[in-house]
């Protein structure tokens, strides 16, 4: 008897004397300030271009200048009055574009950038969002130039010794080919 009061109570310790792994707290809590503070100032810094490029199209009364649904704004130099077709997802497109500063100074030349071929948002190329989107506006044969606020462009990064951070940019663009996807 003294032996199953015994095993009794050394199963009872063990029963009770196991509790459930606790969550260990971070030594740190963020507030998720930064977060907030990082997104104002990319508003701030997103209204200060676009006022910017407005400017641009309100002394530009040459051009009639189209505001994308994109964030981004365009005129066509060349416009394609028959309706065909615009490339779709997976569309195969050919296209020349070129990239400068909104003041005009050239950054890429159509020479350095060569011939582009690319798969509508399918291709995981180094194009910058902006012409991956306004491609999508155009047609076969149409020359479109694009003002792109520096979140459509190339933001933060820029490019090495030629672009800056943050500098919205002009580029033109020449839709060679549409060679449509079988499945579309």
């Amino acid at each position: 008897m003294l032996r199953n009061i015994a095993s009794l109570f050394i199963l009872f310790i063990f029963a009770f004397s196991c509790k459930s792994p606790e969550a260990r707290r971070p030594v740190h809590q963020s507030s998720g300030t930064f977060i907030h503070e990082s997104a104002q100032r990319n508003k701030a810094l997103y209204d200060e271009e676009k006022e910017y490029i407005q400017k641009i199209i309100d002394t530009d009364t040459t051009k009639d200048y189209i505001a994308s649904d994109s964030g981004f704004w365009y005129y066509y130099n060349t416009k394609d009055s028959i309706v065909e077709n615009k490339p779709k997802l997976g569309d195969d497109v050919t296209f020349t574009y070129n990239i400068k500063e909104l003041n005009g100074k050239t950054i890429l030349t159509e020479e350095e950038v060569g011939l582009q071929r690319y798969k509508v948002d399918q291709t995981n190329q180094d194009l910058i969002s902006g012409i991956r989107d306004g491609i999508k506006l155009m047609q076969e044969g149409e020359t479109v130039t694009f003002l792109f606020p520096s979140y459509k462009a190339f933001g933060y990064y820029g490019i090495e010794s030629k672009l800056g951070t943050n500098i919205p940019v002009k580029s033109t663009v020449t839709l060679k080919t549409i060679k449509q996807n079988q499945e579309n």
